[in-house]
């Protein structure tokens, strides 16, 4: 099959948000722009959606998230490893009382 460059021009901060858009949605911008002209062509129309909004969100990472805000508001963000070992240690010798 004979394939065929096709180029434009846009803006960089559009290429760029984009660019960013299809990596979230796990595919490159070039990727994308193949899809649409073949979906387009197949359907005679627009024929889809893709949101980075139907995404489902990692709990994992949203706890860490929450969990550094927290931080942050509290004023321990900056609290380093021996020094969250030594909280722990005296929350639960508090505890066992």
């Amino acid at each position: 099959m004979a394939s065929t460059l096709v180029q434009f021009r846009i803006d960089d901060s559009a290429k760029t948000t984009a660019t960013h858009i299809c990596e979230r949605l796990g595919i490159d911008l070039q990727s994308y722009l193949r899809m649409c002209i073949l979906r387009l062509n197949q359907e005679n129309g627009i024929p889809f959606s893709m949101n980075v909004n139907d995404i489902p969100k990692n709990k994992g990472i949203e706890a860490m998230k929450a969990a550094s805000r927290i931080a942050e508001e509290s004023g321990i963000s900056d609290m380093s490893l021996d020094d969250i070992n030594k909280e722990i240690k005296a929350a639960r010798k508090k505890v066992k009382r």
